[in-house]
């Protein structure tokens, strides 16, 4: 099977161990992933915060390249990216006024007719738990994780059109696929504060903070998470987080795909975990998986 990839920014380069993790696992089922060769920013966070039509044209810049290059699947692996780009998709097909400006800004027309995925989605709808356990030798066992969704990827609704809004499942029927258990917890779809990282620091420690204290609770291994954003906020600042509220978590906050990757096989280092900042070795090793 052969997908469009759109990498986004963070693809290569601050989720480094995302795309590791992906490509290993894509490759181990199968899937050809073919990396765009003229895609750009897609605009998140700052262009939807400035400029409407720059919100839309940047996705849709991306959108025709895709056509040009004959895919009518395109996986975008970043949350962020995939919402923009879901965003624009709908936004045109429903404002024909805005779709002929955004053509007018790019300098082409639209296509329609092309499937935007994130990660999660791409793995349940077009790839099936099935197939994934098929291809499993080395069930994650005794392992305890807790989902971390996140606010954006079922979200708005009508955009994201993938899984149950407030209580989805997708990711912990995939951990429980790969042998993991899986644990339920209120706040799987809470916000981390996303970009306000680089605005309002304060906000994202406070809200990070709420959401380490629920996980503390459960006594989980570690978090699992599919969002580069969600990811960086709860790994890199949670020395600065524990500094603050005088606590101790040292939960490790790993990709769901880094997990697949060793359950299909992989080693720690084709999926990337020493890249993380707090370690999962420890876990890994309690629970014998590595």
């Amino acid at each position: 099977m052969r997908y469009g990839l759109y990498p986004g920014c963070s693809y290569n380069g601050t989720a480094k161990e995302f795309g590791e993790s992906i490509n290993f696992v894509c490759n181990k089922l199968g899937i050809e992933l073919q990396e765009l060769d003229d895609w750009i920013c897609c605009g998140a966070s700052s262009a939807h915060n400035t400029s409407h039509l720059l919100a839309t044209s940047l996705p849709l810049h991306t959108l025709i390249s895709a056509r040009k290059a004959g895919f009518e699947k395109l996986l975008v692996p970043c949350i962020a990216c995939s919402w923009r780009l879901k965003t624009a998709i709908k936004e045109m097909r429903e404002n024909e006024e805005l779709k002929v400006r955004a053509e007018e800004v790019v300098g082409e027309k639209y296509d329609d007719g092309i499937e935007v995925f994130n990660i999660v989605e791409f793995f349940i709808k077009e790839i099936g738990l099935k197939k994934i356990e098929e291809v499993t030798n080395k069930f994650l066992k005794r392992l305890k994780v807790v989902c971390y969704y996140g606010c954006m990827l079922t979200r708005p609704p009508g955009v994201a059109n993938f899984d149950v809004v407030e209580d989805p499942q997708s990711m912990d029927n995939i951990m429980e696929s790969l042998g993991a258990k899986s644990l339920d917890w209120p706040y799987k779809t809470e916000c981390c504060g996303v970009s306000f990282a680089l605005s309002r620091t304060d906000v994202v420690v406070k809200l990070c903070h709420d959401l380490l204290e629920e996980i503390k609770k459960l006594e989980a291994d570690m978090v699992v998470v599919a969002c580069p954003l969600c990811q960086t906020n709860l790994d890199m600042r949670q020395k600065e987080i524990e500094k603050k509220y005088n606590a101790k978590y040292g939960v490790p906050i790993v990709y769901f795909s880094q997990l697949m990757g060793l359950a299909l096989g992989g080693s720690s280092k084709d999926v990337g975990l020493q890249r993380l900042t707090v370690s999962p070795f420890p876990a890994l090793r309690k629970r014998g998986i590595l």
